[in-house]
């Protein structure tokens, strides 16, 4: 590994090296699929209001909706809330997953409509971990409450937990699966696709050239040039702010070349597996629960270990190691796995609670 690559926490180090080599297989056009509408839009984030990082606090949004929406002007739908991952926004996520196109798809192959929103959460240092941070803003709540709330009150929702379901990739599986945990009055069906950060990680080895650039850089837009540690930038932004240190706001996990266990302890406490054992109950809410992973991610352990935790505790979930890499089967799992798996599980009648 490249040496200015070693205070990357290892499982995002992985979604990232993965990311960048693989192209993402587009599914056939499903014959006859009607098309869906997709509308471009801005979603204020009451929750990212004062982030002390100066990002944007009116989110780009993608929001598709099905074919019968303009025809049935009575008819209320159940949505999807789709989460991006790292170094990509909802732009490049639509892209990603092929929308509308296998939203389509999916509709024509017997799926029931609902609306599909990919919100954005990129940041300076291109991810938001979908965590609450001062530094950041409260990712974690403006997906759960601002997005949400927005949807229902400008579209023709379903505005009950039984009816939204919520999914997530790479970073954004790391976010459906914290957002899912503490969330289960809002959501009611989770889909986690190859979840990245799901373990406690270390600060790696040393990088003095890159720890003497942060200590000079002026702003965050500066920090964020500075090569080989962005990712990292994005972490101890979303898991270790600080506000009283200017300019970056947060805590760097090594000094002097030396770890630092407060800051990694901190890091620790936004890991999935570890907190995971206080939100069973939660969890135990859902209509439905699904995990996959390609055989040729890295993340799978990680991945099966959430699965374990998941079936020892009582929390019913299905668990696929599906043949693929990281980013390569994506649009085909969100055509004919994603969408009909909450086709299946999201109210859409008159008696959703």
């Amino acid at each position: 590994m490249n040496r200015s690559f070693r205070l990357i926490p290892m499982s995002f180090a992985l979604a990232f090296f993965v990311h960048g080599q693989v192209k993402t297989n587009v599914p056939p056009v499903v014959p006859g699929a009607k098309p869906a509408t997709v509308e471009q839009i801005k979603i204020h984030g009451k929750a990212l209001e004062g982030n002390l990082e100066g990002d944007e606090v009116d989110r780009e949004a993608f929001v598709f909706l099905p074919p019968s929406y303009a025809k049935e002007p009575t008819r209320r739908y159940p949505v999807v809330y789709a989460l991006h991952g790292f170094f990509i926004g909802a732009a490049q996520w639509k892209e990603e997953i092929h929308v509308p196109q296998t939203i389509e798809g999916a509709f024509a192959q017997g799926a029931q409509e609902m609306i599909v929103v990919l919100p954005d959460s990129k940041t300076i240092y291109n991810g938001s971990m979908y965590s609450s941070s001062i530094t950041t803003g409260d990712f974690e709540n403006y997906v759960a409450r601002d997005v949400v709330e927005y949807m229902d009150s400008h579209y023709r929702t379903i505005p009950k937990r039984s009816s939204r379901g919520l999914v997530g990739h790479s970073m954004g599986g790391y976010g459906a699966s914290r957002i899912g945990m503490k969330h289960p009055d809002v959501f009611g069906s989770l889909y986690i696709m190859s979840p990245c950060c799901m373990s406690a990680r270390g600060a790696g080895r040393a990088n003095p050239a890159a720890e003497e650039a942060l200590a000079a850089a002026k702003s965050p837009a500066e920090a964020s040039k500075i090569p080989g540690i962005i990712t990292t930038l994005a972490v101890a932004a979303a898991w270790s702010p600080n506000p009283k240190k200017p300019p970056l706001f947060f805590d760097w996990p090594m000094k002097d070349g030396q770890p630092q266990p407060d800051v990694l302890a901190r890091w620790a406490a936004n890991a999935p597996l570890a907190f995971v054992d206080q939100y069973i109950g939660n969890l135990k809410m859902y209509n439905g629960i699904a995990i996959d992973v390609g055989d040729q991610d890295g993340l799978r352990v990680d991945a099966g270990k959430l699965h374990e935790i998941l079936d020892n505790s009582g929390v019913a979930n299905t668990f696929e190691i599906y043949s693929g890499t990281h980013t390569s089967a994506v649009a085909d799992r969100f055509q004919n796995y994603v969408i009909p798996f909450f086709a299946k599980r999201l109210c859409s009648g008159k008696d959703c609670r």
